[in-house]
This record gives C-alpha cells, sequence and structure tokens, in this order.
C-alpha cells in the first residue's frame, strides 16, 4: 500500500508513523510546504520518501490524508484530487468538516477527523500510538465510493482508532458542544481571572486544579483555532448562547438562595458526566452481520451513517459485489452490549435483508 500525507506536522507525521509501524509493505510519502517541517521529517524517519511536490506524494497512492489547517483545506482537497489516482481514496484530518465536505461531490473524498492529539505540535512530537483507541470520525457524502470507505475504514482501523460514520453538519455541532465551547471557555476563563486580578490590585492567589484544569486549552495555537472558530461560527455562537442561558438560570438560583435547586444541579452534573464517560467506554462482544444492499453510490455511506447516528461502533466492515454488480452484500461487524440488535433494526429501517452470521 502506498500512503501520502500532506502535510508533516503532529498529526500527519504521527499517521506516517502509524502506518509504517502497523501495516505490512506500506511506502509512506509526504509534502509539506514548510520545507524545514518537511526537513525535520526526513531527519527524524518519519517519511519512507519525502515528497518535492502535492503531485509527486499523491503519484500511486492508495490512499491520501490532507493534514493542514481547516481553512487550508478545500484549495489542497482540489489540488489532491487532480494528482490522485481514480482509486485513490482521499480524505482530510480536520476538525471541522461541513465547508470541506460541501467543497466536493467527488466520490473519491471521505472527510475524516480523528479525535487525537497533545499539548505540543510539530512532527519532532508525532508518535506511532496517538490514534490507539481514539475515535475517528468519517463523514462521507452522498456519492462517495463504498470499495473506497470501506478502504479507508480497514486503514484507520489498522492505524489503533475507532472510526465513526457521521453526517457533516451533525459533526460539527457535536464538536462545537464538546470542544470548540470548552476552548472558548478557557479563554473567557483565564481573561476574566487576569481582569479581576488587575482590578483587585492583589497578589495572585494559589491556582487551584479546577482553573487549572478548565483552562488547560487557554491560547491554543492560533493557526489552527483561528480557522476552526471561522468555519464552525454558527455552531459554536448557537452553543455559547445555549451556555450563557444555562449560566443565566445558575446565576438566578445562587441569588436567589435556592440550594435545593442548585443541590439538584450539581447531582444531575455528575450523573451526565457519568453517562458520558461510559457511553465513551462502552465496548463489549462483536457480532457479525451480512447485509444485501443494491449496487449504488451512496449505499455504504447511508448505512454507516444510519449507525453512526445511533451510536452503533462498527468495528470492521467488508463488501462483496454481487456478479451481476448488480446488488452486493455488507458484511458489518459491531461492537458494544446491544449493538447488533440495535444495527439490525436500523438497516431493516432502511429496507435493506440484513442477518447476523450463524
Amino acid at each position: 500500500m502506498r500512503i501520502a500525507v500532506l502535510g508533516v506536522g503532529l498529526i500527519g507525521g504521527s499517521i506516517a508513523l502509524a502506518a509504517r509501524e502497523r501495516l505490512d509493505e506500506v511506502e509512506v510519502a509526504g509534502f509539506d510546504p514548510n520545507e524545514a517541517a518537511l526537513e525535520r521529517a526526513r531527519e527524524l524517519g518519519v517519511l519512507d520518501r519525502p515528497a518535492a511536490s502535492v503531485r509527486d506524494a499523491v503519484e500511486g497512492a492508495d490512499a491520501c490524508f490532507l493534514c493542514a489547517p481547516v481553512t487550508a483545506l478545500p484549495e489542497l482537497l482540489a489540488e489532491a484530487l487532480g494528482a490522485a489516482g481514480q482509486h485513490c481514496v482521499v480524505t482530510d484530518v480536520g476538525s471541522t468538516k461541513r465547508m470541506i465536505v460541501a467543497s466536493t461531490g467527488d466520490e473519491r473524498f471521505v472527510g475524516g477527523h480523528p479525535v487525537a492529539g497533545a499539548e505540543t505540535a510539530g512532527v519532532a512530537n508525532a508518535r506511532a500510538d496517538l490514534f490507539q483507541g481514539a475515535p475517528w470520525y468519517l463523514t462521507p457524502g452522498e456519492r462517495s465510493s463504498g470499495v473506497l470507505y470501506e478502504r479507508l475504514h480497514r486503514l484507520i482501523v489498522s492505524l489503533g482508532a475507532r472510526p465513526l460514520a457521521i453526517d457533516a453538519e451533525a459533526h460539527d455541532r457535536l464538536l462545537a458542544a464538546v470542544s470548540h465551547v470548552p476552548h472558548v471557555l478557557a479563554n473567557v476563563l483565564v481573561s476574566q481571572a487576569a481582569r479581576a486580578l488587575s482590578q483587585e490590585r492583589e497578589a495572585l492567589p494559589r491556582v487551584g486544579p479546577s482553573f487549572r484544569d478548565a483552562t488547560r486549552v487557554a491560547g491554543a495555537n492560533p493557526r489552527v483555532w483561528s480557522g476552526i472558530y471561522a468555519t464552525n461560527a454558527e455552531a459554536i455562537a448557537t452553543e455559547i448562547d445555549e451556555t450563557v442561558e444555562r449560566l443565566r438560570e445558575v446565576a438566578g438560583m445562587l441569588r436567589d438562595g435556592r440550594s435545593e435547586a442548585i443541590d439538584a444541579w450539581n447531582d444531575e452534573a455528575r450523573e451526565d458526566r457519568r453517562r458520558l464517560l461510559e457511553a465513551e467506554l462502552e465496548g463489549g462482544p462483536v457480532t457479525e452481520l451480512r447485509v444485501s444492499v443494491p449496487n449504488r453510490p451512496g449505499i455504504v455511506a447511508q448505512v454507516a451513517l444510519a449507525l453512526g447516528r445511533a451510536g452503533v461502533n462498527i468495528a470492521d466492515m467488508a463488501l462483496a459485489p454481487a456478479p451481476d454488480m448488480r446488488s452486493g452484500a455488507v458484511t458489518l461487524w459491531v461492537s458494544g452490549d446491544g449493538a447488533a440488535a440495535r444495527a439490525e433494526a436500523l438497516i431493516a429501517e432502511l429496507g435493506f435483508p440484513v442477518a447476523r452470521a450463524s
């Protein structure tokens, strides 16, 4: 397998290292417009082949990963698709998906977002285990090739991650809530604390662990986060509005001295956090399902997105077209307690025959 990595920072470098460590007979070519970054990747042995251009990196590739700031992705995607062969799956690692998915209808493109990172940036901090056990969202378009989606899914599993299909707009709304707004709040909290310190003209108090934890991501890499804020502005603004309303409710309870309501609010938050953590750690047995589908564009994406919306984890998949190429079989391995029953019901609702393997 040949893999192209366009952008060899922390994420691109980690993809290259994971592929070289976990895959047999793989060649990883990489390109970065920053010559110093590319040279550093060469010095560290991250790549099999440093490339002189996007076209040089993508030539002959089976899979291409676009690892650039989100505002640069649409232009890079167009260049990569222009250089890639007809059987090369092209994906990205951007934290927002709606804009890039809307920018192309090419069947070779499947949007992606690994939910993995580190406090440090740059290829020198790349790690082969960065994606181990991490969610990796996939946002296929209506015309994304099922064969190429399967290839990308298997490749991401090989890198150690857990792929999950999700609609691009749903992805951006979800990430606004669990990632983007927390960054906004961290920025607000540190600025508010600094302003209070200035106004009170007092010595800096000892900062407790709760403040440190809540503001750990404040002032994150502006090259990355300015683009995220810009490309997901509406979803983030909506979440901020809802957060403000909830904060006003808490302020009202505090001013009114409603101690029972405050206790209930705090208990509810503890229970919500417990449920969120349990959902994140869901595992369980793997069940094999066989689905009969017509052979038309978007079928695999339709099934994957339906299961992804319901929180069903597809551990692996395989495609097998019928001899007449009019239909085919999709074999899915789903994991988690009760996942198989949910998957069977959802697939049946889509109108496709489904059966458990004996």
